[in-house]
């Protein structure tokens, strides 16, 4: 049985006695990138999983621009019925305090916006062509100091999830690197690929078809660890960067208004779909690893790593 709650102004929502009363309609989920980048391809196979769990459409919706700023607003402001998902990126808690930075108040600000689940949280990779001359960090690093401004990295826009880590190298090695700004992660890496910039930082999933292929190098890690998988590729951290831990996770919130039991009817189709094993089978094959978490889990990561990024962020300062 179907109950009404209302919310604060008088909007009714249905209030469920549990997960299986839900959504009985459509849920879209926003990206807010461009097809191809490490949100999107997290979301489509969780959203693939979703419809098959809830019989229900999911369909993806990539509301690009801003470094992401629109799509994250967009759900902010979405009607609290979970009906609207944002499968967001680290650049969540950066691009508010970015916004500040610049003395504009910001699209949203991430008290808006309320974590679900958790699906991936991959340390970011510095990658390079594999024609390229560098055969390891230390050499891409002494070419920058050679050549002041010469390096170029492309990035999902300024202060997104590909920008700041290569922003935070540059800061910790005291190296001057040329910043090209694209729509998102994917036109990032197609410019790479087409050598109109030299470097990038990516998420494992996008890059990963191209490392298996020999076009592109990885030289090092953001995460605490080596990369799974890439026991050759050092972490910044171990070559003495310790302010250079960075990582592109993807996960899923709601408008922070959304009512407590379909906060729960979503925490617990999360856990379903996540515990099915075509579900991690999709994501490996798109060059993720599931890493799930929700509830207090989720939050207390999303609470700890948004405190380093705002860090990070004041550190960076002002990039025009």
């Amino acid at each position: 049985m179907r109950r009404r709650a209302v919310l604060a102004g008088g909007l009714a929502l249905p209030a469920l006695a549990g997960a299986q009363d839900f959504p009985g309609r459509p849920v879209s989920m926003v990206v807010a990138f461009p097809p191809g980048g490490q949100a999107d391809v997290v979301a489509r196979p969780v959203a693939a999983a979703l419809e098959r769990h809830w019989r229900q459409p999911v369909p993806v919706v990539n509301r690009a621009g801003a470094a992401g700023e629109i799509g994250n607003a967009s759900v902010a402001r979405a009607a609290p019925d979970g009906t609207t998902l944002l499968m967001a990126l680290s650049s969540l808690a950066i691009l508010p305090e970015a916004a500040r930075l610049f003395g504009r108040a910001p699209a949203y600000e991430v008290e808006q916006l309320a974590p679900i689940a958790l699906f991936t949280a991959d340390p970011t990779l510095l990658v390079v062509p594999a024609a390229s001359p560098w055969q390891s960090l230390e050499e891409f690093l002494a070419d920058a100091r050679a050549r002041p401004g010469r390096i170029s990295y492309s990035s999902s826009g300024n202060y997104s999830a590909l920008h700041v880590p290569m922003a935070m190298l540059a800061k910790a090695a005291e190296v001057e690197l040329l910043h090209v700004p694209f729509q998102g992660g994917a036109p990032a890496l197609t410019a790479l690929l087409a050598g109109q910039v030299q470097a990038l930082a990516s998420g494992p999933g996008p890059v990963a078809p191209h490392l298996r292929e020999g076009r592109l190098r990885a030289l090092a890690s953001w995460g605490a660890r080596r990369p799974a998988g890439m026991p050759e590729v050092p972490t910044l951290i171990e070559r003495g960067f310790r302010e250079a831990e960075y990582y592109i996770w993807a996960g899923i919130f709601v408008p922070a208004g959304t009512p407590a039991p379909i906060r729960e009817a979503l925490r617990a189709a999360m856990a379903a779909v996540a515990a099915e094993a075509e579900t991690g089978r999709a994501l490996v094959a798109s060059g993720n690893a599931l890493d799930y978490r929700d509830g207090t889990a989720f939050e207390e990561f999303f609470r700890t790593d948004s405190a380093r990024l705002v860090q990070a962020v004041r550190r960076i300062g002002r990039v025009d």
